[in-house]
């Protein structure tokens, strides 16, 4: 039996995730439809464009995580694009929120559908909700993800037998297909796919609900805000303020000693 702590969550709590894990296979069949079915140039702009960029948190060695999504800051991708103004130079002659509607509509009208239905009835609790895969080999050094304001859940969709894995804190956590594993990444943490295979969930970010919705809404304003400065191409997701700081890696190193050895 899961025991459950202040950073990994009963995902039973969180009744509104409900949606979207009982639709988890239609989630699942959409993203491989996609990545069987679409051209590579539509392929190259989900990255390119659909995807949050971070240039704070680190890999070791040259595996690497890919992500791209249809909501940030509870607004779907093209009206966020609009509404940040974002450019695209390799894109300059296209249409780039259009071209990001037309994918989101042609490729996953199940997922927004749940993801509208959730919005409307919670008042907009979901906040971003992302692809997240992990290559073979991936290795991710320790970081935070400063998201006072918010909880992530992962949603298996895609994930193959052996180590793949979240270290956080005391624990070693796995992902599983069909299930949401809930966690508050303010806690330093780094995960990695030591296996041959692709792992991929869907990255469900939403407003802690044991906090006043008015004071996470601002909070999450101002945040944003910051980081569309720092790097536009983040979609507010990601931030400097990331990074782990050095009393996190010696409070990770107390716990588990062998991964603060290779981290420092």
């Amino acid at each position: 039996m899961t025991t459950f702590t202040e950073y990994n969550l009963d995902p039973k709590q969180f009744t509104f995730l409900k949606e979207l894990q009982e639709n988890w296979q239609v989630i699942r069949d959409e993203f491989t439809n996609f990545k069987n079915q679409a051209s590579q140039e539509e392929l190259q702009f989900s990255l390119d464009v659909m995807g949050p960029k971070n240039k704070t948190i680190k890999t070791k060695g040259n595996s690497k995580y890919s992500a791209f999504g249809v909501l940030f800051q509870g607004i779907f991708i093209e009206e966020y694009i609009r509404v940040h103004q974002i450019q695209y130079p390799q894109y300059e002659s296209q249409d780039v929120p259009q071209k990001a509607l037309e994918l989101r509509e042609k490729y996953f009208p199940l997922l927004c559908s749940a993801i509208a239905k959730t919005n409307e009835i919670t008042d907009n609790v979901l906040r971003n909700v992302y692809f997240g895969t992990f290559h073979p080999g991936l290795d991710v050094k320790l970081h935070v993800n400063y998201n006072p304001h918010m909880n992530r859940g992962y949603l298996g969709l895609i994930v193959p037998p052996g180590d793949i894995a979240m270290k956080i804190c005391h624990d070693q956590l796995y992902w599983h297909e069909g299930e949401f594993l809930v966690l508050d990444h303010s806690y330093p943490h780094c995960p990695h796919n030591y296996t041959d295979y692709d792992r991929t969930v869907l990255v469900v970010d939403f407003f802690k609900t044991d906090k006043p919705r008015l004071e996470v809404s601002q909070f999450e304003q101002e945040l944003v805000k910051e980081r569309m400065q720092e790097n536009p191409y983040s979609l507010g997701v990601f931030g400097k303020n990331d990074k782990a700081s050095e009393e996190d890696f010696i409070k990770y190193g107390l716990s588990h000693q062998l991964e603060w050895d290779k981290a420092l």
